[in-house]
C-alpha cells in the first residue's frame, strides 16, 4: 500500500510539472534545479552565477527552504527577483509549489529562472519540478566519497559543480577518484571545479549554462 501512494503521489507531481515544462516553453524561459546537501554553497553559486550572466540575461531565483527568507532576502539585495517557498519540513520541493512561486513572477519577461532546491541528497532527485535540467553541487569539504553513499543525484544531474575548490589543499579530497566515479555514474555530465566565493572557475560553469539557455531558445522559437 506504501508503495502504490507514493506512485499516486509522484504520478500527480509528474503530471503537474510538464504543465510547468510547457509553461515555461511558452515563455522561453530556461529552469536549472540546483540540488546539494546544506552548506554546499548553493546560494553563493547562485549569486555567482548571477554576476557572470545577469548581463546577458533575465534572471529570476526561487528559494525553497525549511524554513526562513533568508536566502530569498540574499538574492533580492542583488536586484534579482527571488521568491520565497517554505515547505515547513518537506525535505524537497514538489512541482505545486514551484506552479504557486511563477504565479508570482512576471515570466514573459525572464530568460532564465534558477531554482535552489532544499538541502538535502535524496528526496530532491524523485521530483520532477518541469525543470530544463538538474544539477547538483558538491563542496570540497564534504568528501570525495559523496558518488558513493548518494549515486542517484549525481545519475540524474546534467551537470556537477565542485564548489569550494580553493580548500581542495586543505582537506582529504581525491579529486582523481571523484572524478572517476561520477564518469561511471553519469559520463555524459561535466564537472566544473569552481569558488563561489572567489570567482574562480565560475565562467566555465556559466557559459556551459549560456549555451543550455540559448539551445532551449532555438527548440522553442
Amino acid at each position: 500500500m506504501r508503495v502504490d501512494i507514493e506512485q499516486k503521489i509522484l504520478a500527480a507531481n509528474d503530471e503537474l510539472a510538464q504543465a510547468n515544462r510547457a509553461r515555461f516553453a511558452e515563455a522561453g524561459v530556461f529552469v536549472v534545479d540546483l540540488m546539494a546537501s546544506p552548506g554546499a554553497g548553493k546560494t553563493s553559486t547562485i549569486l555567482a552565477t548571477i554576476e557572470a550572466l545577469r548581463d546577458r540575461y533575465t534572471i529570476a531565483v526561487i528559494e525553497g527552504d525549511i524554513a526562513s527568507k533568508v536566502d530569498a532576502e540574499k538574492v533580492r539585495a542583488h536586484g534579482i527577483p527571488a521568491v520565497q517557498i517554505n515547505t515547513g519540513g518537506a525535505c524537497h520541493l514538489e512541482s505545486a509549489m514551484v506552479a504557486r512561486a511563477v504565479d508570482t513572477l512576471e515570466l514573459e519577461t525572464l530568460d532564465l529562472i534558477i531554482i535552489e532546491n532544499v538541502g538535502n541528497l535524496v528526496c530532491p532527485t524523485d521530483f520532477d519540478l518541469g525543470e530544463h535540467a538538474k544539477v547538483m553541487i558538491l563542496s570540497v569539504p564534504e568528501g570525495h566519497d559523496k558518488p558513493y553513499k548518494y549515486p542517484n543525484i549525481f545519475q540524474v544531474s546534467e551537470a556537477v559543480i565542485l564548489n569550494k575548490y580553493d580548500t581542495l589543499a586543505v582537506f582529504d579530497f581525491d579529486e582523481a577518484e571523484f572524478r572517476s566515479v561520477v564518469s561511471d555514474l553519469n559520463p555524459h555530465a561535466p564537472i566544473f571545479p569552481m569558488s563561489a566565493t572567489t570567482g574562480d572557475g565560475v565562467e566555465a560553469w556559466a557559459e556551459w549554462l549560456a549555451a543550455r539557455i540559448e539551445g532551449a531558445r532555438r527548440t522553442s522559437s
